[in-house]
């Protein structure tokens, strides 16, 4: 019989690409998803397919799906800045009560849990780059605090269901990522820049543009979460390119891509935004044998094409 996968998040960015993947690995599909953030857009070729479902339902109140189900995972959380800083209750809410009922439903249905954790899980760290050893450095009543603790404690709640119920878990913290159906109002750096340019307008970069990320193709990342998934790994393991760049590095590669003309203006650096960051991916490498195989060139223009491509209602100033 066929393995059964549930995602929660299924209609957002990254869950709509763990639902791409499973299909293709023969598996059936379901997707759970309450569209708070997430895209009915991303999944809508799936639909057609005998071996996927949609359930239009918010985990954090309840999780109800007959039959069996071999994997959960639980990719349901707003991820990025503009909307956790919206809505950073129900953001609290799907880490914590989201996760509680994902987690007593894989012990309900003996299936292995993988849980979406996160780079800012190290806050602004005082560590360079990321190791998993280390414990971060996070302001827990900031404007960030919202998202970050409440994925500090989805990892914690998950430890404690492996360790008291025995229950088959994995984590993964994902690190910066781009690719097709992010959305351009997301808030974060590539979809804002490239947004931007689209426009015409000048690129807004925080700060003086020194603070660093690292960003991960979402082909590769899904690569690394599905063998995570697979292994018989428990604790947490970084997934992510450990390329850095500078944030006025990056948006001047943006400039490159597009070919427009738009100047850098600078604006001041939100609170408690992260100086750093880079994984370290001793443990996947080891573990996993995986790697990143697409770099930010190759990346970009793909992203850069699908943006391209999306209605122009759609990169309009208000969808900001």
């Amino acid at each position: 019989m066929k393995k059964t996968v549930l995602i929660t998040g299924g209609a957002g960015f990254l869950g709509s690409h763990l639902c791409d993947r499973f299909i293709k690995e023969g598996m059936k599909v379901i997707a759970m998803d309450n569209l708070i953030t997430g895209d009915m857009r991303n999944i809508e070729h799936l639909f057609k397919l005998p071996d996927f479902e949609f359930y239009h339902q918010d985990v954090s109140k309840y999780i109800h799906v007959p039959g069996q189900i071999d994997y959960i995972m639980h990719f349901a959380s707003p991820a990025s800045p503009i909307d956790y800083l919206k809505i950073p209750i129900q953001t609290l809410k799907v880490s914590s009560l989201g996760t509680h009922n994902v987690l007593g439903l894989a012990r309900a249905k003996k299936a292995r849990v993988l849980v979406a954790s996160t780079s800012e899980v190290y806050g602004d760290p005082n560590v360079h780059p990321q190791p998993e050893e280390y414990w971060g450095h996070v302001n827990t009543v900031g404007p960030r605090g919202c998202y970050d603790e409440a994925k500090r404690f989805m990892e914690a709640i998950t430890m404690a269901y492996n360790q008291v119920h025995g229950v088959e878990t994995r984590i993964v913290r994902i690190f910066n990522t781009y690719g097709s159906r992010m959305r351009l109002n997301d808030g974060r750096a590539l979809p804002a820049f490239m947004g931007q340019a689209l426009r015409g307008e000048d690129i807004t970069v925080f700060g003086d543009g020194s603070q660093t990320r690292s960003f991960c193709y979402v082909d590769d990342l899904v690569e690394g979460i599905f063998r995570l998934l697979m292994s018989d790994y428990h604790l947490p393991v970084n997934i992510g390119n450990p390329t850095e760049i500078t944030i006025k590095q990056f948006a001047e590669e943006v400039i490159k891509l597009t070919g427009t003309t738009q100047k850098i203006i600078y604006k001041d650096l939100p609170k408690d935004d992260p100086k750093q960051r880079r994984p370290d991916i001793t443990k996947a490498k080891q573990i996993l044998n995986w790697e990143p195989k697409i770099g930010r060139e190759e990346g970009m223009k793909i992203t850069y094409n699908y943006f391209k491509s999306l209605p122009n209602d759609t990169i309009k100033p208000k969808d900001f």
